[in-house]
């Protein structure tokens, strides 16, 4: 996926990540935002640095790079959050595109690709974007279920719905 792509994606999640956290509709939910969106968006744009070190979609597109982000926030105790934008890269480079990316890599150079991928420039590559973010968000809501039955509440009752 293109440079475009990736950002559309990281703010998309990054909002359904916010809500899904803090599902009050209310200030902290803005708040919930605002803590996830720039990790996940740094997170989602960092591996492609490998366009500039190494060889794209194999130096920063594989499982030890999102392990050592992974790790940050336990042994560190910051970067919270990056992992899930490096996570979602990773899942719209796989899902979205037909190139893939190189999981293994150092290990194995092998590009694993699913046949859902278009090329960068195709005029479905929005669509793609939006069903990957989407498959995402299902995820999230699937790991967070309690969040998730609260924000229907809460948006019940701000449509009146009881």
């Amino acid at each position: 996926m293109n440079k475009r792509g990736h950002v559309w994606n990281a703010i998309l999640l990054s909002i359904g990540v916010g809500v899904v956290l803090e599902p009050s509709l209310s200030r902290e939910t803005v708040h919930s935002i605002g803590e996830v969106s720039v990790p996940i968006l740094l997170g989602a744009l960092f591996p492609d640095v490998d366009t500039a070190i190494g060889r794209h979609r194999e130096t920063f597109h594989n499982l030890a790079t999102l392990g050592i982000v992974a790790a940050y926030p336990i042994v560190f105790g910051n970067l919270h959050f990056v992992w899930i934008g490096v996570l979602s890269h990773y899942l719209l480079d796989l899902l979205g595109t037909k190139r893939g990316i190189t999981p293994l890599y150092p290990v194995f150079v092998w590009e694993f690709e699913f046949p859902t991928g278009v090329t960068v420039d195709s005029k479905f590559a929005g669509p793609v974007t939006l069903a990957v973010t989407g498959f995402e968000l299902v995820i999230v809501a699937a790991i967070f279920p309690n969040h998730v039955s609260e924000l229907f509440v809460q948006a019940s009752a701000l449509l009146g719905i009881a």
